[in-house]
């Protein structure tokens, strides 16, 4: 029997976060070889994600700030 306190815990299939297995469900409804790859790589890269410790909203925010650099630009150049 589960306790409450396990509600909050991510569903997980063996060792995968469940975000992870879901290419593999795609892959079930359209069996070809290409989703097949396509699976397997987003199976990995959602793995490694988690294995770093990155959920995919924070990849995406860690993303969008290692593109936009350290310099923040507050005002237009025109205005200075």
């Amino acid at each position: 029997m589960a306790h409450w306190r396990d509600s909050s815990r991510t569903v997980r299939l063996f060792f995968l976060d469940f975000r992870a297995c879901f290419p593999l469900v795609i892959l079930l409804f359209h069996i070809r070889l290409w989703t097949f790859i396509f699976a397997v790589i987003a199976t990995v890269f959602f793995a490694a994600l988690e294995r770093y410790g990155f959920s995919l909203i924070v990849f995406v925010r860690w993303l969008r700030a290692y593109v936009a650099g350290p310099r923040k630009i507050s005002q237009p150049w025109w205005k200075k």
